[in-house]
């Protein structure tokens, strides 16, 4: 069996078609299917089957992607161990982070990972939390950080932070100095749509005390969350790190959340599936260390 056959289906099977698959390898699709076709060949089953949506594993398919991420991870083991040999950490990380740690992390993980792992090839993907998750169940990625992980036998996660969220406001008249859970649900709310993890938070905290929320807009992306909150559409519920690093901090009002408060947990997750290779464990402490650094 060849491995670069094998790496291939694999690709595709995650990936839930060829299309993407070859974006994702960097090949042609007739390639691409071709040597996934001489693949089912050689093992006498269909691996595949098509869909309206991609591609899905059949029975014997289904088997060989799982057979297939172990031996691939063994080889990526075995290619890093010969490069210890020469006193290196080399192999590709897959990393997920959410929006808003996608652009406070991107860089310095960057230049960690150039200074300490010259040799490792890093890729990060942005998505939300619920994505990432999916991501890393699949074996697209080795390491996300998660907002409120689902409990899952198939992830390991150990929180780094814990954030309180406010109610940011446009600065104008009196301020007050908190607002509590149920007085939040008469507030018009600038909200990101389902599954965002702010928008669960909300609604699970009234849903507790048989309320809902009051939605002026839906709409994803901090950002733009800000914009309509400046221009006084509604409030919306967000870190106080948030307004700090929007540039435009004169213009909001942060009010604490209490009663009870509301708090989001950021997660470093793994695949409990698939054991680290050292450059993924090395690459975790670099994310680890940058994350605390936070704190700061």
């Amino acid at each position: 069996m060849d491995l670069k056959q094998l790496e291939y289906f694999v690709s595709v099977a995650e990936l839930g078609g060829f299309t993407r698959a070859s974006i994702a390898l960097g090949i042609a699709q007739p390639a691409l299917s071709r040597q996934v076709r001489q693949l089912e060949i050689e093992l006498g089953q269909s691996l595949l089957r098509r869909t309206g949506r991609g591609v899905v594993p059949t029975e014997a398919g289904q088997m060989l992607l799982e057979h297939g991420r172990g031996i691939l991870h063994q080889v990526a083991r075995t290619r890093e161990g010969l490069g210890r040999l020469r006193g290196a950490l080399a192999g590709r990380v897959a990393i997920g982070l959410p929006p808003r740690f996608a652009k406070m992390l991107t860089v310095p993980l960057t230049r960690a990972v150039r200074a300490r792992l010259p040799e490792a090839a890093l890729s990060i993907s942005e998505s939300l939390s619920t994505g990432l998750q999916e991501s890393l169940l699949s074996g697209r990625l080795d390491i996300a950080l998660l907002y409120n992980p689902a409990p899952s036998p198939d992830i390991d996660s150990v929180v780094l932070l814990e954030e309180d969220f406010y109610l940011v406001t446009r600065r104008q008249g009196r301020a007050r100095k908190s607002i509590s859970v149920r007085e939040l649900a008469d507030e018009p709310l600038v909200i990101p749509t389902r599954p965002n993890t702010i928008r669960m938070l909300v609604e699970a905290e009234l849903a507790n005390i048989g309320l809902h929320p009051r939605i002026a807009m839906e709409i994803d992306g901090v950002a733009a969350m800000l914009d309509l909150v400046a221009e006084g559409v509604g409030g919306a519920v967000l870190s106080v790190n948030a307004v700090r690093t929007s540039g435009r901090e004169e213009v909001f009002r942060a009010v604490p959340i209490v009663k009870p408060r509301l708090r989001s947990k950021l997660a470093l997750a793994v695949s409990a599936q698939r054991p680290a290779t050292r450059t993924q464990q090395a690459m975790q402490d670099i994310m680890r260390e940058l994350v605390l650094g936070l704190r700061m």
